[in-house]
């Protein structure tokens, strides 16, 4: 998600039973990631998408070998984003 979002569900989810963790992406990194992507997949991401990958980093050597599995939604035009990315 590109904003944090807070509410009864993702509160008890996080916060009671600890079923989820909140990660963080910098815009910064985001944009990094957006032209990863871009290189890499020939694609162009939409920016919402782009905060989660950039999490991948972080995220992935922390996991355990075995059976880690991690699905990204790369959902959107990222087209609409361009102008953002290219006036940065």
């Amino acid at each position: 998600m590109e904003y944090p979002g807070v509410g009864p569900e993702l509160s008890y989810y996080v916060k009671e039973i600890g079923r989820v963790e909140i990660f963080v992406a910098t815009d910064e990194e985001a944009l990094d990631a957006y032209e990863r992507l871009c290189k890499l997949e020939g694609i162009y991401p939409s920016l919402e998408a782009t905060h989660a990958f950039a999490i991948l980093d972080k995220l992935v050597p922390t996991l355990p070998n075995d059976k880690s599995k991690v699905v990204v939604n790369c959902s959107g035009r990222g087209d609409k984003d361009a102008h953002i990315v290219f006036n940065r």
